[in-house]
């Protein structure tokens, strides 16, 4: 069975660092870095979510939302909530963005994630329709 985790390696006052890893059993299918908002303590757009075990599901674009995204269900208080492509701390709002490499891109001092449209690509070609998600 298909299982995803996200390992939260560093947090700062303006964004979480960590790494994304597909797995199946004790098979790493695929590994990607994130970039999610800092902890305020889950407060609405301006956090990241909280620490636990989520249901997930992948979406293609529609009208109210004009991209693929997986949405991440059952977020206390939140949602919302997606995985998705993005550089930026500043283009989220309580998601999770994926990219191959964490780099300063636009040299502000923190970190970004590259890539991001492909990754992401490669993400949504393996993953499965439905998967649980663990954020630790």
């Amino acid at each position: 069975m298909i299982s995803v985790l996200v390992t939260r390696n560093e947090l700062s006052e303006i964004q979480t660092i960590g790494r994304l890893d597909v797995v199946n059993g004790d098979v790493e299918l695929f590994s990607c870095m994130t970039l999610e908002l800092a902890w305020n303590n889950n407060l609405r757009q301006i956090s990241c979510i909280p620490y636990g075990e989520y249901n997930c599901e992948k979406k293609e674009a529609t009208a109210a939302i004009p991209y693929q995204h997986i949405t991440v269900l059952n977020v206390r208080d939140r949602s919302g909530i997606a995985i998705h492509k993005a550089n930026y701390a500043s283009q989220l709002r309580g998601c999770i963005a994926v990219g191959d490499k964490h780099v300063d891109i636009n040299k502000d001092g923190n970190l970004d994630v590259t890539n991001s449209s492909n990754t992401f690509k490669k993400l949504m070609d393996i993953l499965p329709n439905n998967f649980k998600l663990t954020i630790k």
